[in-house]
């Protein structure tokens, strides 16, 4: 099949919604398919793109002015036209709803992924705005896809409401877990952070930092903990947001934890994989996340995971086997972490079956298979 996959950015500092359509359109294109990934920014489009065996990348600013901008180039066109299915990847930027629109108005179906942007938490932010942008021009965009692909249960859920006369589909994300299969053992982490040998509990918290994270709770929960006399550190990587950092560093401080929270900045590659092997657990007590890399990364490494009954994938992480879920305030969260604990006499026999889980469920071929199929479905939609 001839497959696009729209992106207004290919900027990875921007979060996960950029690397799931790289990693997808990779993966595609190692299928068989011929892939054109389209975007007005391609920072971190990889060198090799050239199309064949690769995508091809396709640069077009043409899209990315207001909805009443001139058409796109003709190059986009062709690739428009030419194409069997058509992948958006999230909702708000002018520049998808212009793809769909082309789309729909010369007959190539197409698909949008919202990456959890329909979800509750999200949609009451900056909420008169969305529901204004859904009544003039997201609805129809939604309704008139071939699919609108949501990556859990609970997310398919929440946004359905936005699109009621629309068809959902749930298809995981894909992950690459090759590198999961061998983990190279936790002496570089420890000899980074020589720290983390000293302290009989360490918790693990690998995201970017943003307030939807709920680092605060993390620090509640590290504080209370303390309290009840357990030796506990809790290891903060992750990027943060312009000012949040600071407002993180100063709650520790009045939480009487700044000695017990360390702030790592961005960890990567094979540092990123020890880290998680040299901690006892990963805490993350997010507001919201439709998927979550960072989970099934925890449970592929054999990390028992403690996160929020607001994440659209707490079913499937209960269903693992290897994730406490519990409610968002530190009370809670410092719960979750004791029940952890109480897993020690059990946890190789657990964290063996759920990092199985992992590799089972979210086994890379059958992943590609049921996209593979929603893009046979959709493309057999083409109306020209």
């Amino acid at each position: 099949m001839r497959l696009v996959h729209a992106i207004t950015s290919v900027d990875l500092r921007l979060g996960g919604t950029a690397r799931a359509a790289l990693d997808l359109a990779g993966a595609m294109a190692g299928r068989g398919h011929e892939v054109t990934l389209l975007t007005t920014d391609a920072t971190d489009v990889p060198k090799g793109w050239t199309g064949g065996a690769q995508p091809s990348s396709l640069v077009d600013a043409g899209l990315a002015p207001r909805l009443g901008a001139k058409a796109a180039a003709d190059a986009t066109m062709a690739v428009l036209r030419e194409a069997d299915a058509v992948h958006i990847h999230a909702m708000w930027e002018p520049f998808n709803a212009r793809v769909a629109a082309l789309c729909a108005k010369i007959g190539t179906p197409y698909i949008v992924t919202p990456h959890g942007m329909l979800d509750d938490w999200c949609m009451a932010q900056g909420a008169w705005k969305k529901r204004v942008y859904m009544r003039l021009v997201g609805r129809r965009m939604l309704e008139s896809a071939a699919f609108v692909h949501c990556t859990a249960r609970a997310e398919l859920m929440q946004s359905q409401r936005w699109f009621p006369n629309g068809s959902g589909i749930v298809v995981p994300n894909l992950m690459d877990l090759a590198p999961f299969a061998k983990l190279p053992g936790t002496a570089e982490a420890l000899a980074r952070w020589p720290r983390l040998a000293r302290h009989d509990v360490r918790l693990l918290f690998l995201s970017r930092l943003n307030p939807k994270k709920g680092v605060e709770h993390l620090i509640d929960a590290t504080a209370k903990l303390a309290r009840e006399g357990l030796d506990v550190v809790a290891m903060v990587a992750g990027p943060a947001d312009a000012g949040y950092g600071e407002k993180l560093a100063a709650h520790a401080q009045s939480a009487g934890v700044a000695d017990r929270i360390e702030f790592l900045g961005h960890v990567g590659g094979t540092l990123k994989l020890s880290l998680i092997e040299a901690c006892d657990m990963m805490v993350i007590p997010s507001s919201q996340e439709n998927f979550g890399f960072v989970f099934f990364e925890a449970l592929a490494a054999g990390l028992p995971v403690v996160t929020t009954d607001l994440v659209d994938t707490r079913d499937e992480l209960a269903a693992s086997g290897g994730a406490a879920i519990v409610r968002q305030d530190g009370a809670a969260v410092a719960r979750g972490v004791r029940e952890v604990l109480a897993w020690r006499p059990e946890r190789p026999t657990r964290m063996a079956a759920a990092r199985a889980w992992v590799f089972r469920e979210l086994e890379p071929s059958t992943v590609s298979s049921q996209f593979d199929s929603m893009y046979a479905h959709a493309a057999a939609m083409r109306t020209r």
